[in-house]
């Protein structure tokens, strides 16, 4: 059933590991502490670009048919999403720095699957 407030922690009993986009990422082996002061010193508009130029690399630059213009709005509302789950201690505080209510978060957190993309391990 739907909670008002869901714990901070993760649920498995021997990880006190706070839901946290930088902890999943270490946890993973993606990011280090090096790499965050890295980014930290860049604009969302250049980790895009870069994202983008370093994923065309690998196609030799050609990446004809991603429809990536049209797909802008999908991305940013996923990261937006998971950055309110993290940063909520509620599913209130979330809906509230969303500006949509609890019925709609509900249905986007399903939709989006954030709560499951939190619990994967990085083998998945």
């Amino acid at each position: 059933m739907w909670e008002s407030k869901r714990s901070r922690h993760k649920k498995e009993e021997d990880d006190d590991s706070y839901y946290s986009m930088s902890n999943k990422l270490k946890q993973e082996g993606k990011i280090d502490e090096k790499f965050e002061i890295q980014l930290s010193t860049l604009t969302l508009e250049e980790i895009l670009a870069l994202r983008l130029e370093l994923a065309a690399k690998t196609v030799n630059y050609k990446l004809y048919g991603t429809n990536i213009w049209n797909n802008l709005p999908e991305l940013v509302k996923d990261a937006v999403l998971k950055y309110a789950y993290v940063a909520g201690k509620t599913k209130n505080e979330m809906a509230m720095f969303l500006g949509i209510d609890k019925s709609r978060l509900r249905k986007l957190l399903k939709q989006y699957d954030i709560p499951n993309y939190f619990m994967r391990k990085s083998n998945d």
